[in-house]
């Protein structure tokens, strides 16, 4: 089924295409730039062990929208835009779904549902909004997004709805659609009045390029859309301990902000308290000197290159075995995450018979023919 196979796609995502981040012993590979940030931070006498703010450190999230919308963004100019710190980027989906709650239901009259492309159910259904729908993204049997059937759902969804989106990598098929297709699906949201709730993973390890990867969220912003974005730091910053996630809300009018700051500085003490500030502070180092910014887009741009050459290799390894099928869908996709178009049962099959989590790619690749052509 097609939340089985959601499963399925995060399950061997994490064994293939994370290995980027992976020394051969297994453990984490912090980037050098993240690691010698971290060691200045930690000895640095200016700094002081105080509490971040409720909704974090502002430089933090002043860099952090600066990234999601760039510096000339007109929503940032006139002053519609509330960036949060918070925990990861499932609390950043968590925090976002207790304000549509609270402010955007009792603004627009709002009753749902909020329709989304991956398994997310929990984390909606755990603010109080129970009706969660999936709507169709991707082609049966070609493991890639489908333009046409999210346009098909979106266009039969109610007014004033949540619509769930992935600005890359589209989930559950991490492959991306072009930007003439996001203009027209800016346009149904625009069109049936769909408040967008974007999902950034990551930013840069798909296309290799920030700005290229923040492409769909800044036209709906520069269409005067409102919506809120989650990002995530984990990745492309190596921050993998420190759950370092940000929530962007962009507004129509200047006029509404303070009323959801304070709804946000409630709904964030009855979550969390307060942000930790380490990771935070990590990146808000990295993206405020240009030479630390310009080394790490480096360093983007390479890990995104390498996720390539492994899904390449992945698929050649495939071929030679004589692996059923086609496989060409594994190198037209983008990201650290590739959905792989096996069952459920195969999955189980990698995990329980072949310990497949993280390992070297002959073995990854032999297992995947093994749960193809061995009886399950």
């Amino acid at each position: 089924t097609h939340a089985d196979m959601g499963y399925s796609f995060v399950s061997l995502s994490c064994v293939a295409l994370c290995l980027e981040h992976q020394r051969e012993d297994g453990h984490a590979l912090v980037p050098p730039l993240i690691w010698k940030i971290k060691q200045q931070i930690s000895t640095d006498p200016t700094l002081h062990a105080d509490f971040a703010p409720a909704l974090g450190l502002p430089e933090f999230t002043r860099r952090a929208t600066e990234l999601a919308l760039g510096r000339e963004c007109r929503a940032v100019v006139e002053n519609r835009v509330l960036g949060i710190q918070t925990v990861g980027c499932t609390g950043a989906v968590r925090l976002g779904a207790q304000l549509l709650r609270c402010w955007y239901n009792r603004s627009t009259g709002w009753r749902g549902p909020v329709y989304i492309p991956s398994p997310f159910y929990a984390v909606f259904q755990a603010a109080g909004l129970p009706d969660v729908r999936q709507y169709r993204c991707w082609e049966a049997g070609q493991w890639a997004a489908s333009e046409g059937h999210v346009l098909e759902d979106l266009r039969a969804a109610p007014e004033q709805a949540v619509v769930v989106l992935c600005a890359t990598a589209y989930c559950p098929v991490a492959t991306d659609l072009s930007q003439k297709h996001w203009k027209h699906l800016a346009h149904v949201l625009e069109r049936r009045k769909l408040f967008p709730f974007f999902l950034m993973l990551g930013q840069g390890l798909c296309l290799g390029d920030p700005e290229q990867d923040a492409w769909p969220l800044r036209h709906c912003v520069s269409l005067g859309l409102e919506l809120f974005c989650a990002q995530s730091f984990s990745h492309s910053f190596g921050l993998y301990g420190e759950r370092v996630g940000h929530l962007l809300l962009v507004l129509k009018q200047n006029t509404l902000l303070l009323a959801l700051q304070s709804q946000a500085e409630s709904a964030v003490r009855s979550l969390w308290s307060r942000p930790a500030t380490l990771g935070a502070r990590v990146v808000a180092t990295v993206l405020s000197n240009p030479a630390n910014l310009a080394e790490w887009r480096e360093g983007v741009r390479s890990a995104a290159e390498r996720c390539v050459l492994i899904r390449e290799r992945l698929r050649e390894k495939l071929r030679l075995l004589g692996a059923p099928g086609s496989w060409d869908h594994l190198t037209q996709q983008g990201g650290l995450y590739c959905c792989t178009g096996l069952s459920a049962e195969q999955v189980a099959f990698l995990a329980k018979s072949r310990h497949v989590y993280l390992c070297n790619m002959d073995y990854v690749a032999e297992s995947i023919h093994l749960a193809l052509t061995s009886p399950l």
